[in-house]
């Protein structure tokens, strides 16, 4: 964890149960490693999350910063939300195939990656679809899917 981390989001990290800290730390460094400049880290809607800053992009549907990736330690598991991948986008369906062609098995909903044990995540993956979308990609494709289009 770098100096960079605010103090709420390090308190989050502290507090992160035992029993997923093996899945948890890595997936953090790994996306903190490969986030994009312009995205800003912090606790939003209570887990560790990147999101665009309202000073970049405020027309939001709820005044809230637009939230780019996030990470929660659930009661089973380690949630990676990967807005990018969301609403059956061609974005969402490339991520599937990579992760499916790496031969493990995939654990998503919409944009929520589950992940139980290390070796469940692809590290190197998520660091490459983190990575993938600078934040004007993010935006586009935030747009593209709020007017209602998918691909």
């Amino acid at each position: 964890m770098t100096a960079a981390v605010p103090s709420e989001v390090a308190a989050y990290i502290e507090a992160v149960p035992e029993r997923h800290r093996e899945v948890f730390l890595p997936v953090f460094d790994t996306v903190a490693a490969a986030m994009p400049d312009g995205y800003r880290l912090g606790l939003h809607w209570r887990m560790p999350g990147w999101v665009v800053p309202l000073d970049t992009y405020p027309d939001t549907y709820n005044g809230q910063p637009l939230a780019y990736v996030s990470i929660a330690a659930q009661k089973n598991y380690v949630s990676l939300y990967l807005m990018a991948l969301y609403s059956d986008s061609a974005e969402e369906q490339e991520f599937r195939r990579a992760w499916e062609a790496g031969g493990r098995r995939l654990d998503m909903g919409k944009s929520c990656l589950r992940l139980r044990r290390p070796e469940d995540a692809d590290l190197p993956l998520i660091a490459s679809t983190i990575a993938a979308f600078p934040v004007d990609r993010f935006l586009a494709v935030h747009e593209r899917i709020r007017a209602g289009g998918t691909a």
